[in-house]
């Protein structure tokens, strides 16, 4: 039983190469977002974030995010959302939103 377990954990985790190769183009996602938290609240005591949602727009990626900070005060955690654009793997954007703000990404337009 052990081993049918561990099995189907490994099938279940195993990636196709054509999604290694757009996991590998984008660079590693959870990487990008803890400098981000981390350049965002460099006195935390400690925090932890939570994606929300992603869309893939071809290179371009669109994170929706929460990040959840702990002063070093012990002052009740504060909470705060951000839209990231992530491209060709680089943090190129950033945008603080309102935590109960409805968001809808959508593909930029030319005016």
């Amino acid at each position: 039983m052990r081993c049918l377990t561990r099995l189907a954990l490994i099938a279940c985790l195993s990636i196709t190469p054509l999604q290694a190769q757009a996991m590998t183009d984008m660079g590693d996602i959870g990487t990008i977002i803890e400098s981000f938290v981390t350049k965002q609240f460099p006195d935390a005591a400690s925090h932890f974030w939570v994606v929300n949602e992603t869309q893939w727009d071809g290179n371009e990626m669109i994170v929706d995010m929460n990040a959840i900070v702990t002063d070093r005060h012990h002052i009740p955690p504060t909470e705060s959302r951000f839209l990231l654009l992530i491209v060709e793997g680089r943090l190129r954007g950033i945008q603080n939103i309102p935590l109960d703000a409805a968001v809808e990404c959508q593909k930029e337009q030319e005016a």
